[in-house]
């Protein structure tokens, strides 16, 4: 059992190094960037990633109208 778990993880190891030569030999070496976001041809499109359209959806519109809060509608109905 632990001669597998070594083996094991001598393989991950090796496969590891082994992506990382790129980046280790290259100067200025990095990942590529596979987001959709990175990628022109999407764009042209109009295709998004759905984290940016999500972080866009949530931020909060300076001229919307602030609702009323459910407090102020039981206090308005108890008054009445």
């Amino acid at each position: 059992m632990l001669k597998t778990i070594l083996i094991t993880m001598l393989i991950v190891a090796i496969c590891i190094a082994l992506l990382c030569v790129k980046i280790l030999i290259k100067k200025n070496g990095r990942f590529p960037n596979t987001h959709v976001s990175g990628n022109k041809a999407m764009r042209e499109r109009g295709i998004g990633c759905v984290q940016s359209q999500d972080r866009e959806a949530q931020k909060s519109n300076p001229y919307a109208i602030a609702e009323r809060q459910e407090t102020e509608k039981t206090d308005n109905s108890i008054n009445n």
